[in-house]
């Protein structure tokens, strides 16, 4: 079975991946924003989801990061710089400030930390605002170029679609490396009982202000995207309630899962627009099918099949041992 499971799998991913590339070439314009949007979002909650679902530290500082990386990417491309070279900055200059936030991680946990986080957060949206002769204060920073890559304009929605979708496989594949690596492996340890992961040798402090540095730092490059995505900032998108979205976005999808960030971000960013049918219902019905989908399983989506999966093997594995307890009655 487990033999015809990795060719379906495989190909499910290759029909997905098809799917991304090739069905929004009839989409329009709001179309491809949206998921463009999706594509941007999901980098930040991948971001979060290596805080919080691998290392089991609570932020709620994700949306400040993309804010840093918006304005970096703001401020750099409209001076000319390329935007290589800014998104370049914004995960340098994510990375040093979530290296920093993450020395209080290693003193208070849990709600504690989810306050320290918090003040970082209102601190960043206060600078936003209020530093009006770097951040263009309430009036934001407008015509913010799209970049052209390999000598190809991206200001149509289309080609800079297929950036951010180019962005998300790049750090998917990243992310994928790093779960799997050592690091996420002690990710995983820290996340699951720190005391016996320091007595197995495990540098807890290290791994600690790396899991918040990583994090932060994909945050920025999702800022770093978002910026020319708008085309236009202010301060009011990095406000709390972007943490709190990203927050639910890895939770809905299901924390400490590879996958959760993707589907988290499509249940966010896609169901609100799918649920406009309903006119000046929708944000209800979409508060009401989250709250409903927690209650039922806390885990999150893929909580709900990785519980089904589990099942599967226990009731699989029973069968096994009542077979093998059977042949050896029969042999006595």
């Amino acid at each position: 079975m487990s033999g015809i499971a990795k060719p379906l799998k495989i190909a499910l991913g290759l029909a997905i991946i098809a799917a991304l590339i090739i069905v929004p070439m009839n989409f329009n314009r709001y179309g491809l924003f949206i998921l463009s949007q999706w594509a941007v979002m999901s980098i930040a909650a991948m971001g979060l989801n290596l805080t919080l679902g691998y290392a089991g530290q609570v932020s709620l500082a994700q949306g400040a990061f993309v804010g840093i990386g918006a304005y970096a990417a703001a401020i750099m491309t409209t001076h000319g710089w390329p935007l290589p070279a800014a998104i370049l900055v914004a995960i340098v200059l994510s990375f040093s400030i979530g290296w920093v936030l993450g020395y209080p991680a290693l003193r208070v946990q849990h709600h504690y930390l989810a306050f320290v986080t918090l003040a970082f957060s209102t601190l960043a949206f206060l600078v936003f605002r209020n530093e009006s002769w770097l951040t263009g204060g309430i009036y934001g920073i407008s015509n913010i170029p799209r970049p052209h890559i390999f000598g190809i304009a991206t200001n149509k929605p289309l080609p800079f679609y297929y950036v951010c979708l180019g962005s998300l496989a790049i750090v998917s594949l990243a992310v994928w490396w790093l779960i799997r690596s050592p690091w996420g492996r002690a990710f995983m340890a820290l996340r699951e009982n720190p005391l016996r992961a320091q007595s197995l040798g495990v540098d807890t402090r290290r791994y600690t202000l790396m899991a918040f540095a990583i994090g932060s730092a994909l945050g920025g490059v999702a800022g770093a995207l978002y910026a020319p995505l708008t085309q236009y900032i202010d301060p009011v998108p990095f406000n709390l309630s972007l943490s709190l979205d990203l927050l639910l976005m890895v939770i809905v999808g299901g924390a400490g899962f590879y996958f959760g960030p993707f589907l988290g971000a499509m249940i966010a960013v896609l169901l609100p627009e799918w649920l406009r049918f309903t006119e000046g219902y929708y944000l209800m019905l979409y508060a009401v099918a989250v709250m409903l989908l927690l209650i039922w399983s806390p885990t999150g989506i893929l909580g709900i099949l990785d519980r089904y999966l589990a099942e599967r093997r226990t009731k699989a594995a029973s069968a096994l041992r009542a077979v093998a307890k059977s042949r050896l009655e029969t042999a006595q």
